[in-house]
């Protein structure tokens, strides 16, 4: 039977769990294909995957090119109607590929579908179940530190964590593949925005569980790369995706959630990182490449963006 599905790893420096990761989607209980992508690893990454898992293609860059390069590399290079795009510090459960392919199925509208995913230091908690995403410009995974036994339905999310979601590769045709001007952080969510806009749905399937060792790239929750790169995206997120009345309608709370994250980040050390991040933000809505990537408004999906606006303010009282 060939392959529904094309696993992309992206992979950078990731030897501590690569193999291991490989080992589970390679023993799936459906078959897929698999590409490893490689950013400039040193530490015999691609050497490993070429030795010990010669069934796997493997992209190389020469350089770290970023989580966005690494997957859009993958995805043009797949030949399968859905791509799995998942995490190198992850494993996966051996019916989780199939599961996610069942989920995709049983509904045409459906552009990416989330795995849930446990701790792998602590398999009783939720890591996420997908993201939500606010008027306040916050993104948030659903059920992060709850019990691994709460969220056993599938839902509707605002967008996959791209750290464990098939997506229709078809449907990645039409909204464009992963904006590389983010290099890493919030471009799921971006993507499952543009999704959002086009009228197609971003759920979750519990049901499929995927193990994920967490912060195995930057190092730590909260550090200097991923809070520079999130400010940053965020501001270039909302302006690259919001048309000028739906910003007019969150500024308010818009103000509101930059004050307190630089108010939070403030007090952990972090205050001028922060700042300079916002501030790359808005150089980079600024620069020619972020004005062509705004995503147009168009009247034919007006209902979609009010379903959207009702959503982010909803989700200002809905931190599961």
């Amino acid at each position: 039977m060939d392959p529904k599905t094309t696993v992309i790893i992206p992979n950078y420096n990731g030897i501590q769990y690569l193999e291991k990761c490989l080992k589970s989607v390679t023993e799936s209980a459906v078959p897929a294909s698999v590409i490893v992508v490689d950013n400039g690893s040193r530490d015999g990454s691609r050497e490993l995957v070429q030795h010990k898992f010669p069934q796997t293609s493997l992209i190389a860059f020469s350089e770290n090119r970023g989580f966005c390069a690494a997957v859009n590399a993958g995805i043009r290079a797949a030949k399968t109607p859905y791509v799995f795009l998942l995490n190198n510090d992850t494993e996966t459960e051996p019916d989780c590929i199939g599961r996610l392919e069942a989920a995709m199925e049983a509904d045409s509208r459906i552009f990416s579908v989330g795995a849930k995913m446990l701790s792998m230091r602590r398999p009783d908690l939720i890591d996420g179940a997908g993201d939500l995403y606010s008027a306040f410009g916050w993104a948030y995974a659903v059920g992060k530190g709850k019990p691994g036994n709460r969220f056993t339905k599938p839902m509707d999310v605002f967008s996959c964590c791209a750290g464990a979601a098939l997506y229709r590769r078809e449907y990645l045709e039409r909204t464009g593949l992963f904006d590389e001007a983010h290099f890493a952080y919030l471009e799921d969510v971006d993507l499952g925005y543009r999704a959002r806009i086009m009228g197609y749905r971003n759920v979750t399937e519990p049901s499929a569980v995927v193990y994920h060792a967490g912060s195995a790239f930057s190092g730590s929750r909260y550090n200097a790369f991923k809070i520079r790169h999130s400010s940053r995206n965020n501001v270039y997120l909302i302006y690259k995706n919001m048309p000028a009345l739906q910003l007019v309608l969150n500024a308010p709370f818009l103000a509101a959630g930059f004050l307190i994250k630089a108010l939070f980040f403030a007090a952990k050390g972090f205050g001028g990182v922060y700042g300079k991040g916002l501030l790359a933000g808005i150089a980079m809505c600024a620069s020619e490449t972020g004005r062509s990537r705004k995503v147009r408004f168009s009247r034919k999906n007006l209902g979609n963006y009010a379903r959207i606006q009702a959503e982010l303010w909803i989700n200002l009282f809905r931190r599961l």
